[in-house]
């Protein structure tokens, strides 16, 4: 076994949420008279976590107050409706399995807020990840390397035998930060360009070739 602890991104590696996140972003924008965003662009403002993008979703020069009216807004609408369109990618679910059976430990390290993580993954993975990373008080945000280091830590696991599977540019930093390899996926947020560009040190197109990787 190449990798015996494997650490996911979430959002854009193993469950699409941009729809979700889209629409609870225009509500929040509506809600104060803004003008709404594309899919597009939303896409380009995840992964950095939600405070970063509901203050990049609206219009230069609004205020503090508003901004931090918006991202209260958008929690409340998102924590309801997280998994309305919310799903996961093709083939993520058999990997998971997979990666099971074979002994590999799985965490989830992800910039989302610790409910909303807990929500999504008890939905569609119940009890397959040993532990759930999300906003933790103490625990920086990725791309610093805290979360990684202590899900390693959790699961009993070290940096030689571990590896960070996202999607972002973002994900390939906090893997650099952290000090393990990444396996970037080009179905998520982002795509190949970003990836390579960002010196990812495996570049996958379907969650069988991460299979592959990590049980060589």
């Amino acid at each position: 076994m190449k990798y015996e602890a494997v650490i996911f991104d979430l959002d854009g590696t193993l469950i699409d949420t941009l729809e979700d996140l889209k629409d609870s972003i225009n509500f929040a924008l509506e809600q104060h008279g803004m003008p709404e965003r594309s899919l597009e662009e939303v896409r380009t403002f995840v992964g950095n976590g939600v405070k970063k993008l509901v203050f990049r979703s609206v219009p230069e020069n609004t205020s503090e107050e508003l901004r931090e009216s918006c991202l209260k807004a958008f929690k409340a609408h998102y924590i309801t409706n997280s998994m309305n369109k919310t799903r996961p990618y093709n083939g993520i679910c058999g990997l998971v399995e997979k990666l099971k059976k074979n002994g590999v430990k799985l965490a989830v390290v992800t910039n989302k807020t610790q409910d909303a993580a807990d929500a999504i993954m008890n939905e569609f993975f119940k009890d397959d990840f040993e532990i759930i990373i999300g906003q933790i008080d103490g625990v920086a945000q990725k791309p610093q390397p805290d979360g990684v280091w202590y899900a390693i830590e959790k699961l009993g696991a070290s940096k030689q035998n571990s590896v960070y599977i996202g999607d972002s540019e973002v994900d390939c930093l906090t893997a650099k930060n952290s000090g393990i390899p990444i396996i970037g996926v080009t179905w998520g947020f982002r795509g190949r360009k970003v990836l390579e560009e960002n010196n990812a040190d495996y570049i996958v197109d379907s969650p069988e070739e991460i299979l592959n990787i990590i049980t060589r």
